[in-house]
């Protein structure tokens, strides 16, 4: 593998960091503490190409590979995780999966506005009773001539007010087929019997705009299908797939900004007549945000060069988003103990990064699933097989 970043990736990682510093450090702690979400900075990230930052140029996007997509994540969610959520759930779940699965008048349709950044895309996967256990849904399609009537809600869906487009998921067969029962539709909002409530009093990612969808008796036109019937489970998994990884490179970010906060802070307060950093344990902490910081960049870049390749990085991106959203986690933490009193507050940003880092670990496979995944890996009880359809390879020209 090639670690050295390529020119345009060296400049794609400045506009962002310079994107972020203008257009969302300085607001981020008012947005946070009213709980309010600025739809106006994802048209602000579409006129940049970020939103289709890795979807090819034949449909809409920038066609930049899929490590680019990784340090947007990364600089994103250096200032705040709010929007890196934003371009994980529009970019990797919804368009990726568009990209992998969809037909070509779906990606006419559905992908070329999406990657341009004209439409946002979400994805509805998570129930009341159905988290890490898909098959527990209770969302329903049931074919009536030339559609599908669709009843069910979904929630701690991002982007649940703001969005435009939906992938859903739905038992189109019985529900005792589980996981082979399941099916995926794209879902716009505009449609009848379609509506959508913000979650408010979230413990953190409080400038977010995530809640709950509700379906009743929606139309969706059959041509609206993802794939297959029955296909939806594949597919849903395809798709956290590529939502894993951006979690991961965005956990990164968090990390370089847990560190960043902590060294400025050691060089500045004094305690017992010496810098705070001259004390050992503090060191410590410092030792493994930054050891913290380097493993995961590497995990991520990996899972990105199998996807550049064209090949199946489950396993890979798996152990990226757990490992990283966990060293996120305990960075956040030390960085709010070496803040000490302060980190309390939010006059100092650590304290906003340890809320914010709680909730990677349950969404998008929480720890739990992570850690049996890879121990089955290693076991011999899981091998993934090639997919019908697969996310294209990147062929260094604009795929």
């Amino acid at each position: 593998m090639n670690f050295d970043f390529s020119e345009e990736q060296k400049m794609l990682r400045q506009t962002v960091k310079s994107f972020t510093d203008k257009e969302i450090l300085p607001f981020i702690n008012e947005w946070d503490r009213e709980g309010e979400f600025d739809p106006a900075i994802i048209g602000k990230l579409a006129k940049l190409g970020l939103m289709g930052v890795c979807i090819p140029e034949e449909y809409g996007g920038s066609g930049m590979d899929y490590n680019s997509l990784a340090i947007v994540c990364e600089e994103l969610e250096y200032g705040d995780t709010t929007f890196r959520t934003a371009v994980s759930v529009h970019t990797g779940l919804n368009s990726m999966t568009l990209l992998q699965w969809g037909t070509e008048e779906q990606k006419r349709k559905y992908l070329v506005p999406q990657a341009k950044g004209e439409k946002i895309g979400a994805f509805g996967l998570t129930e009341p009773a159905a988290g890490s256990d898909v098959a527990s849904m209770q969302a329903t399609a049931v074919k009536e001539g030339d559609y599908y009537i669709l009843n069910g809600q979904k929630t701690w869906i991002s982007l649940c007010d703001t969005a435009d487009n939906f992938l859903v998921f739905a038992y189109t067969g019985e529900k005792s087929e589980r996981h082979k029962g399941i099916s995926a539709f794209i879902v716009e909002r505009t449609w009848e019997g379609f509506s959508s409530k913000a979650i408010k009093g979230k413990h953190g990612i409080r400038s977010g705009n995530t809640g709950k969808l509700f379906f009743e008796n929606v139309k969706v036109p059959k041509e609206n299908l993802l794939g297959e019937e029955g296909e939806g489970f594949k597919i849903a998994m395809a798709a956290l797939d590529n939502g894993r990884f951006t979690v991961a490179a965005g956990a990164v970010g968090q990390i370089a900004a847990c560190l960043d906060a902590s060294v400025k802070y050691c060089h500045e307060r004094e305690t017992f007549g010496k810098k705070i950093g001259r004390h050992q344990l503090v060191q410590q902490m410092i030792a493994k945000m930054e050891a913290s910081l380097q493993m995961s960049r590497l995990l991520v870049y990996r899972a990105g060069e199998l996807k550049n390749q064209g090949k199946r990085n489950t396993r890979e991106t798996s152990l990226a988003k757990w490992q990283a959203c966990d060293f996120a986690n305990q960075a956040a933490d030390d960085a709010v103990q070496i803040h000490g009193a302060y980190g309390y507050s939010d006059e100092y940003p650590v304290e906003r990064y340890l809320r914010n880092s709680r909730a990677p670990v349950i969404y998008e496979g929480t720890r739990e699933i992570h850690t049996i995944m890879q121990a089955e890996y290693v076991l011999g009880y899981r091998e993934d097989r090639e997919l019908n359809k697969t996310l294209p390879a990147w062929d260094g020209n604009g795929q």
